[in-house]
């Protein structure tokens, strides 16, 4: 994809909705925005407009209620968002990225071993 997205923190929000609920209404999305912060509807909705003008939301008009999903998958924006906080945070080094957040975070044996598998599978593909 050429085109970068910047989704804003309030639509990353209802992108991780729409991720793991799949095509939903408005109504859908504010009440699970509603589960973690006081929110209006109509800021719902103007900001899924946006959404849709910016192209990071799809809406089905074939029903009398609106259905939307995301455009996007949640591996093209991980993907830029990590690549853009590689660039700009750490310097464009992949391997400080993830030293830091290795040392932030403890990972338990289970993604140690994700990790390790990762780090191998990666390397298989570049002796090719």
């Amino acid at each position: 994809m050429s085109k970068q997205i910047k989704p804003t923190d309030s639509e990353l929000e209802i992108l991780n909705i729409l991720w793991q609920k799949g095509p939903v209404t408005v109504r859908e999305v504010h009440e699970e925005i509603e589960k973690k912060k006081e929110a209006g509807y109509t800021t719902t909705l103007k900001l899924m407009q946006i959404m849709i003008e910016k192209k990071l939301l799809k809406r089905d008009e074939t029903s009398k209620t609106h259905v939307y999903q995301s455009a996007i998958s949640r591996e093209q924006i991980q993907g830029q968002l990590i690549q853009r906080m590689i660039d700009n945070v750490f310097n464009g080094s992949a391997s400080q990225l993830v030293m830091q957040a290795l040392g932030n975070y403890q990972a338990d044996a289970k993604e140690m071993e994700k990790i390790k598998t990762y780090l191998e599978e990666i390397e298989r593909k570049n002796k090719k």
